[in-house]
């Protein structure tokens, strides 16, 4: 009998524990910007200094200015820097706005990209690491998939502005554009030239254009 009252009363314990710790484990993290980013995110904000407004973004509704750039794109992010709820959690969404004749280059990401078309035509799809390429037409309320890692695009075939949701399973989900990334650093011309094939001067207009230097 004795034994059973001390059985009792040690699970009794371990239930007050786990209980109480349970009650102070929070799933979210928003960041502070006042500390250095870490390995696993930005570290976290004071509880007692949120409020509701910290886990609301209202920038997808205002359209992204595209004529001012080359590729006719823009895009307005809710990710882990502009929207700081999303710090450590596996999600993001984007909004992409292309002009009429608008392209958004081949790029990648470190995660997978989930793409939803609002208005608008485009022409979308990714290379696999075999070369091929898929691709397709799409259409209001059409949806595509990019895998993880691979390069992939975006063009604007239609007579209208396309609009698009993207949805990436990261709040730091990574971008690297091939163009900028070959013509807007200081790799000398001669490089370039050679790693693409294309001619001297080519890559010089490149450079110029996106600001890249040697």
């Amino acid at each position: 009998m004795k034994m059973s009252r001390v059985i009792v009363a040690t699970l009794s314990l371990l239930l007050v524990l786990i209980t109480s710790s349970s009650a102070t484990v929070v799933d979210f993290c928003v960041a502070d910007f006042n500390n250095p980013l870490g390995p696993a995110g930005y570290p976290c904000r004071n509880l007692a200094n949120l409020t509701m407004d910290d886990f609301v973004f209202s920038g997808l509704g205002v359209l992204a200015d595209t004529p001012g750039n080359i590729f006719k794109v823009g895009v307005t992010a809710a990710v882990d820097v502009t929207f700081p709820a999303l710090n450590g959690l596996d999600i993001s969404i984007s909004r992409l706005d292309i002009g009429v004749g608008g392209v958004v280059p081949i790029h990648t990401h470190r995660v997978s990209e989930l793409i939803l078309v609002i208005e608008g035509t485009i022409i979308s799809g990714f290379i696999a690491e075999d070369n091929t390429a898929f691709y397709k037409k799409l259409y209001k309320d059409d949806i595509i998939i990019f895998p993880q890692g691979m390069l992939h695009f975006q063009v604007n075939v239609g007579d209208v502005p396309a609009l698009a949701f993207v949805s990436l399973n990261s709040a730091n989900p990574g971008f690297q554009t091939t163009t900028t990334s070959l013509f807007a650093n200081d790799l000398p011309t001669e490089v370039v030239e050679k790693i693409t094939l294309l001619d001297v001067q080519q890559v010089k207009k490149l450079k110029e254009l996106f600001g890249g230097t040697n």
